[in-house]
């Protein structure tokens, strides 16, 4: 088993090397409704890809899957499922529903045509997940841990992994069969909390896929072409790597790792705490 890893651009330049040196899927974000509103103040990624982005790269994602994620269901949601897969998608990501209602419409109105990711990150998604699981034509679940940790009023995405939220959500979906992820990670050797410790917890939960970070390639900030090769080139290889030394792992290494986790978790927690109140007390 390894990871499918999923990387958001609309360049194709980007996208080409992207395929070329491993990633899995090529992610067109198409989703732009309320999400200002729902992440206003906070730096995080926000998109407005367009059909003309899925039909540009198109031609060039061959060996790569093309992915979109589309808006929140709402009274245009079939006219744009019909254009983009019409342009060429390979697989359709619904955002932020909150109902069995709108999965059942969404996998109808899919019929079948290409694949289907629901992107569970909110709490009504949460509450009727048993609901959910039992709709016919969802192919795959993926956890989004910002908008559900922003939700549920906690400090750090990751608070959503510590806690055993996402270990619940799991087990439900691993009992309907159905293959599903969480989160993003960034480059080995990075992040607040360590891409190997995250990766780890994809192993030890069944996880078959995962987003590539912003910090595993910001292109925002890195526009030399020799560098983005380079980056993707030595990053997938070095997850890939680590992937393999996780494979004849036994039980209590995944229970440490676990343990690792919660405490580190804990630590970033009171970090963001102390520095909020240092913030307020000037």
């Amino acid at each position: 088993m390894s990871l499918e890893l999923m990387y958001i651009t609309n360049n194709p330049d980007v996208a080409y090397i992207a395929q070329k040196y491993g990633v899995d899927r090529i992610w067109i974000d198409m989703e732009y409704k309320g999400k200002d509103d729902r992440q206003k103040g906070l730096d995080s990624v926000k998109n407005h890809h367009t059909i003309e982005d899925i039909k540009r790269l198109r031609p060039i994602v061959t060996t790569s899957k093309l992915m979109v994620r589309i808006n929140p269901w709402d009274e245009e949601s079939n006219q744009e499922i019909e254009d983009t897969i019409n342009a060429g998608a390979d697989i359709i990501m619904l955002a932020m529903w909150k109902s069995a209602k709108e999965v059942q419409e969404f996998a109808n109105a899919v019929d079948g045509r290409c694949k289907t990711v629901l992107l569970l990150e909110i709490k009504e998604a949460v509450e009727c997940i048993d609901d959910v699981l039992k709709i016919k034509g969802i192919d795959e679940i993926h956890i989004g841990l910002n908008d559900l940790h922003l939700e549920l009023h906690m400090k750090f995405m990751f608070e959503l992994l510590a806690n055993g939220t996402v270990e619940k959500i799991c087990n439900k979906i691993k009992l309907a069969g159905i293959p599903y992820g969480f989160g993003g990670i960034a480059r080995v050797g990075e992040g607040t909390l360590p891409a190997e410790a995250i990766i780890a917890e994809h192993y030890r939960l069944g996880s078959t896929c995962a987003i590539l970070s912003r910090s595993f390639c910001n292109t925002s900030l890195i526009t030399d072409v020799d560098e983005i090769k380079e980056l993707f080139n030595t990053g997938v290889k070095d997850i890939r790597d680590y992937e393999k030394s996780l494979i004849n792992k036994d039980k209590k290494f995944y229970l440490n790792n676990q343990e690792f986790v919660k405490e580190k978790v804990d630590q970033i927690v009171k970090s963001i705490e102390l520095n909020v109140r240092n913030v307020k007390e000037r």
